[in-house]
């Protein structure tokens, strides 16, 4: 029996800005830092391979020092609009109603709510009273494909059934009006908010990409090099500089025995549906993969156009990938890397 995704949905916030546009706030922020501090802060917003972001907040809002409950507010608010959206965004794609649905998973770290997102959507869609519920709240920028991989597995075990994963996040919520560390600044130079939504089901004459394989890799003593701590403030991003090397080192590993126990080769994939966990990381893929003529040129695009939006971000280069209505027998490699730390990957055929 085979599991595919038959539909993908973007949701933006409802305020966006250029970076040319948020530099005035950042350099309102930086008064009183050292002149040279302030050179090297607005050339890292300037390159940071983000050109546009979408908030929950308008950008004199990120810039107010409001405590953590007050954002918090913000992000529970507007996250279930945004969920909500998204959610009803796919089911049109698929010509499908919430009551379709039979196991739903919400995706987020930037927030915290209990009860979680899914609780929401069931009783604003009316969605199943019997519906499987899973909050998925504390794996970064991997739950994306962390949702995917447990929606299959439900449905493998279950046929004729349907899943929802909706994913939502707000970087900006969590940016720290007093921290002017370098990973403060580097989250806020590569973050945006978004959410996105992916119907998976098991019937046999639903049409999508079928899910040939997933699998997860956790890289051992690496608990460090990412993540949030929670203080009084909110929720404080924890990024070590070394996370692009280390994935670098770790590719190999976490590609090709993928690859070969499906009998494949890199060679064979046709589309690289990459996580654009920021702009070293992009540049390390390419590295990586350009030399065998494969390219991530949606990735690029969307960190370019929205962002690092944690968790939703691969889900956006899939809707490109599902838009594009790509010839059947194509291959896909979907890969997104988070907290753990750790690489999740699902294998696609179209």
């Amino acid at each position: 029996m085979s599991v595919k995704i038959t539909a993908v949905a973007k949701q933006l916030p409802q305020y966006t800005r250029t970076t040319k546009e948020i530099l005035p706030y950042i350099k309102t922020w930086l008064t009183g830092q050292e002149e040279r501090f302030q050179r090297k802060v607005i050339k890292l917003f300037e390159n940071a391979g983000v050109d546009k972001r979408y908030s929950i907040m308008d950008a004199h809002e990120v810039f107010l020092n409001s405590s953590f409950e007050e954002k918090n507010d913000i992000y529970s608010r507007e996250s279930i609009k945004l969920a909500e959206s998204a959610l009803q965004k796919s089911l049109n794609k698929a010509k499908l109603n919430a009551e379709d649905i039979d196991f739903i998973i919400t995706v987020s770290c930037t927030g915290i709510m209990i009860p979680s997102l899914d609780a929401y959507l069931i009783n604003r869609l009316k969605m199943r009273q019997d519906i499987v519920r899973l909050p998925v709240t504390e794996m970064g920028c991997a739950a994306g494909v962390s949702g995917i991989i447990y929606a299959k597995n439900f449905l493998k075990a279950n046929p004729n059934k349907r899943a929802a994963v909706i994913a939502v996040e707000s970087p900006t919520a969590t940016f720290q009006l007093d921290d002017y560390s370098m990973v403060n600044i580097v989250s806020a130079a590569i973050f945006g908010d978004g959410a996105a939504s992916v119907i998976l089901s098991s019937y046999e004459n639903e049409e999508g990409p079928e899910i040939l394989d997933d699998a997860m890799y956790h890289f051992y003593d690496a608990e460090k090099m990412m993540g949030f701590k929670l203080r009084n403030s909110g929720l404080q991003m924890i990024l070590d500089k070394s996370v692009p090397e280390t994935i670098a080192n770790h590719f190999p590993a976490i590609v090709h025995p993928f690859l070969e126990r499906n009998k494949l080769k890199i060679e064979d994939v046709d589309h690289l549906i990459f996580h654009p966990g920021g702009k070293k990381i992009v540049q390390t893929v390419e590295e990586l993969f350009g030399t065998l003529g494969k390219n991530i040129d949606d990735t690029k695009d969307v960190l370019k156009q929205y962002g690092n939006m944690s968790s939703a971000t691969v889900l956006y280069v899939l809707e490109r990938f599902m838009n594009k209505k790509l010839p059947k027998g194509d291959i896909g490699l979907m890969l997104s890397f988070g907290p753990g730390f750790s690489a999740q990957r699902v294998l696609l055929k179209w």
